[in-house]
């Protein structure tokens, strides 16, 4: 096959060794028999590097992950309204004529993943950090109907600090969602400073993390009987999404 056939796919990241994205899409493009796709890790230490990418040719589509969800949408041509709107983006699509579009599927796979969940029983939930993940984790709980507080390490005026939670916070707030790294291989020991005593049956947390498969997170409420989940099919679903907005 030509060059010029060629299809690259890639994830924007830092330090992205560990990451779901290129195992997932070459075992995709293996299945699906897509030779003429490929998927590799674009592992940048500083974003500043991001326009040599830009350059290179064959690129179709990215996701981007940690710290870059936020920091690249200013390289970007243009922005999905959806993407802006959750001030984040997942997927950059590079459209035929050379320009850069920034969409966000993080909410699509959230979304797919927390209804069979939470069902109509929950209308509060506590959102566990602040960066790129947890605004279209905030995104989809809204438009669920699902009120939300962030949790920080420092309050902020969006934000409380874990230090200000109090006894109403876990009875009123029964989903928990985890969008900090804490927890993520290899530091599994590693979990939110939250009161895991207050935990109970009614509760549901969610942890975007997905290696491990069982969290510190996840391993603390489900002693205390909550229902617990990790980011695996969310990922699944972020990803299928990225791969219909690459090819339509």
């Amino acid at each position: 096959m030509s060059e010029k056939n060629k299809q690259r796919f890639g994830l924007l990241g830092k330090a992205i060794d560990y990451s779901f994205s290129r195992t997932y899409f070459k075992e995709k493009f293996k299945r699906e028999n897509l030779d003429y796709c490929s998927y590799e890790n674009f592992d940048l230490p500083h974003l500043n590097d991001f326009a040599k990418l830009l350059k290179q040719e064959s690129i179709k589509g990215m996701n981007v992950t940690i710290p870059y969800k936020q920091e690249v949408i200013p390289y970007l041509d243009h922005l999905d309204p959806v993407a802006k709107e959750i001030g984040a983006v997942n997927t950059i699509v590079f459209d035929d004529d050379g320009s850069t579009t920034g969409y966000n599927t993080d909410y699509i796979g959230f979304k797919e993943s927390i209804e069979p969940l939470c069902g109509e029983s929950v209308k509060k939930a506590l959102v566990l950090g602040t960066g790129g993940a947890s605004k279209a984790v905030v995104y989809c709980l809204e438009k669920m109907g699902i009120q939300v507080q962030y949790v920080s390490r420092q309050p902020s005026e969006s934000a409380i600090s874990y230090e200000m939670l109090g006894p109403q916070h876990y009875t009123e707030y029964t989903l928990i969602v985890n969008c900090t790294p804490l927890g993520t291989f290899p530091d599994v020991n590693k979990k939110p400073p939250i009161d895991y005593t207050k935990i109970g049956k009614k509760h549901i947390l969610f942890d975007l993390i997905y290696n491990p498969e069982m969290t510190a997170f996840m391993r603390a409420g489900k002693e205390h009987a909550a229902v617990v989940a990790n980011g695996a099919s969310m990922l699944v679903g972020q990803a299928e999404a990225s791969w219909k907005l690459w090819n339509s």
